[in-house]
C-alpha cells in the first residue's frame, strides 16, 4: 500500500490540492480521497488546512494507496518522507541476554547446623558455667555438670563384673553402660581409675550461638530433658524474596552475589541451595535460600542483604525493547520489507534486560524491524486493512 506520511508530524506532506480531487507529482496525477492525521487515522477532513483533534496538520490520503500485491502486503513510504519522519530500522540478531534478578533478602541461621543438648539420664545439676542465650561458644565448651545416680550404680556393677575375670560378662556390662548413653571416654576413665564417677560435664558438640539455655544449678532432671540449643555460625542462610514473575529465572545450584550495607565494598559469593515450595501470598514472592560461608562471624542473622541471582544467560534472538508494540492482546513488531514497505508481524516475547527483548517466535535472524515511528506505521497498516504476519508464517 502506498501512503504519504507527515514529516515529523510537523504538517509537511508530498504534493496536494486545496480540496479532494487530484494532485500532480512527477508527471502523474493521483486522486485524493481526504486528509487525515496519522496519529488519529479515524478522523477524515476535506480541507488540507485542517487541524486534527491533536492539533496536527493533516496529510492527503490517495485513492491508489492499495496497490500492494496480495503476496507482499505492506505500507509503502516515500524515501524523503521516511527521512523526514526519522524512521530507524534495526536488524534482529542472535545475542546473549543476561538472566539476572536483583532482590532483597535477610540473613538467618543455618537451620541444618543445630545441636540439641539433653540429659541422657535422670539426676540434678551440680554446677553451671556462666553461659547465657546469645553467647558465642566454641566446640567442646562446658555447659553444666550433672550428677547422675543411675550412671554411678551401673558403673559399680560394671567394676564388680570386671573383677570376676569373665570377658563375656564384662563385655555385656560395658554394653549396658553404652546403652545408658554413657560416652566412651567416661567408660575408659572408670576402667583406668577403678572408681565410679556419677558426675558428667555436658559440653557443646559444635561451636556457635546459644539459642536457649535451661541449665540452672540445683535443678532436677529427667532423661531426655533439653538443657541447651546451639546454632552453628560457620555458615548462614540468606532468605531472598523473588517475585513470582521472575521465579523461572532461578534454579537450585545457581550462583548468587550478596552485598550488605554492614560490609561496604565486599561481594560475597554463594549458591542457591533450596527454593521453598510455598509462596508468600501477601507479597506474591517465593523464598530462595542461599548458603554463605561466615568467615570471621561477620554475618549476623537479621541483617538485610541485596542479592543478585543469575548466570551468563543463553543465546536468543534480540531486538531493541522500543521496537516492540504491546497491545495487551498481542505483541507486534513492524517489519521493514523491500522497496520501503512496512508490515506488522506478531511475535512471542521472552525475557527483557538492558534495553533488549528476546523474541521466542514470529521473527527470523536478519529480518529488519522499525525501532522508531512504529506506532504510526501500525496505525496506517490497521487503517489500510493490512493484516499482521502470523507467528507461523516466518520463513
Amino acid at each position: 500500500m502506498a501512503i504519504a506520511l507527515a514529516a515529523g508530524a510537523g504538517g509537511y506532506w508530498l504534493g496536494h490540492s486545496s480540496s479532494p480531487g487530484t494532485v500532480t507529482g512527477a508527471g502523474s496525477e493521483r486522486k485524493i480521497l481526504y486528509w487525515y492525521d496519522p496519529m488519529v487515522p479515524a478522523e477524515h477532513y476535506d480541507n488540507p488546512n485542517s487541524l486534527s483533534s491533536m492539533g496536527m496538520k493533516t496529510i492527503p490520503k490517495y485513492a491508489d494507496e492499495g496497490a500492494a500485491t496480495a503476496t507482499a502486503p505492506g505500507v509503502s513510504i516515500d524515501p524523503a518522507v521516511r527521512q523526514s519522519l526519522g524512521l530507524r530500522v534495526v536488524t534482529a540478531e542472535i545475542g546473549t541476554l543476561p538472566s539476572s534478578v536483583t532482590v532483597t533478602g535477610t540473613i538467618d541461621f543455618n537451620q541444618r547446623n543445630v545441636a540439641i543438648i539433653q540429659a541422657r539420664s535422670g539426676g540434678f545439676i551440680t554446677r553451671v558455667y556462666g553461659r547465657a542465650p546469645g553467647d558465642v561458644i566454641g566446640v567442646g565448651a562446658p555447659i553444666a555438670d550433672l550428677q547422675l545416680p543411675e550412671w554411678g550404680g551401673a558403673q559399680g556393677e560394671y567394676l564388680a563384673v570386671r573383677r570376676l575375670g569373665r570377658p563375656d560378662l564384662t563385655e555385656a556390662a560395658r554394653q549396658r553402660l553404652r546403652l545408658l548413653g554413657m560416652p566412651e571416654q567416661l567408660i575408659a576413665q572408670v576402667e583406668r581409675s577403678g572408681r565410679t564417677s556419677g558426675v558428667l560435664t555436658i559440653t557443646s558438640p559444635i561451636g556457635g550461638v546459644i539459642q536457649t539455655l535451661d541449665a540452672r544449678q540445683g535443678v532436677t532432671l529427667v532423661a531426655g530433658q533439653t538443657l541447651a540449643q546451639v546454632n552453628g555460625i560457620g555458615t548462614v542462610w540468606v532468605n531472598a524474596a523473588v517475585p513470582q514473575a521472575q521465579a523461572g529465572l532461578v534454579r537450585v545450584g545457581q550462583r548468587a552475589n550478596v552485598t550488605l550495607a554492614a560490609l561496604p565494598g565486599q561481594s560475597l559469593a554463594g549458591r542457591v541451595i533450596a527454593i521453598l515450595p510455598t509462596a508468600q501470598v501477601d507479597s506474591r514472592t517465593i523464598t530462595v535460600r542461599i548458603e554463605l560461608a561466615n568467615r570471621g562471624g561477620m554475618l549476623r542473622p537479621g541483617m538485610f542483604a541485596t542479592v543478585v541471582l543469575g548466570d551468563e544467560g543463553h543465546p536468543g534472538l534480540l531486538v531493541p525493547s522500543e521496537a516492540v508494540i504491546r497491545t495487551g492482546a498481542r505483541n507486534l513488531v513492524i517489519l521493514a520489507l523491500a522497496d520501503g514497505r512496512y508490515r506488522p508481524a506478531e511475535v512471542r516475547l521472552g525475557r527483557e534486560d538492558g534495553g533488549k527483548t528476546e523474541i521466542l517466535a514470529g521473527l527470523a535472524p536478519g529480518e529488519k524491524v522499525a525501532a522508531s515511528g512504529q506506532f504510526l506505521l501500525d496505525s496506517e497498516a490497521s487503517l489500510s486493512g493490512i493484516p499482521a504476519r502470523p507467528i507461523g508464517d516466518v520463513r
